[in-house]
């Protein structure tokens, strides 16, 4: 759904960021989960604190470009597929908004007993 940054209060632009953090949490927990790597493997691939990736994930913080680079690349992985469903759309006089497309949700593998 797209929303006017401009004309937001400063709440409502927090708001849109922690939507923001939450879709890359997704997204990186998504992608770490298919790759078979766990949260510590991933920050020692990725030369980040192992806490780090718990926070990304759980929506606490936007990683900056060059963090997400290096996640990606440790979980040797496309950086889009991070931000994926997530997309700017440019206005015109009075700014941009963010869209949240929908995420089809893939079923993990089924684990066989014992």
């Amino acid at each position: 759904m797209p929303c006017d940054i401009a004309a937001m209060s400063e709440d409502d632009r927090k708001a849109r960021s922690r939507e923001v953090a939450e879709r890359l949490g997704e997204n990186l927990r998504r992608a770490r989960r298919r790759v078979g790597l766990s949260q510590e493997q991933v920050a020692i691939r990725a030369s980040l604190h192992r806490t780090e990736i718990g926070l990304l994930e759980r929506g606490g913080r936007v990683a900056r470009i060059d963090t997400l680079i290096q996640l990606a690349g440790a979980m040797s992985v496309p950086p889009s597929e991070l931000i994926d469903g997530i997309a700017w759309t440019p206005g015109d006089v009075q700014g941009g908004s963010f869209e949240f497309k929908a995420t089809p949700q893939p079923s993990l593998p089924r684990r066989r007993p014992g």
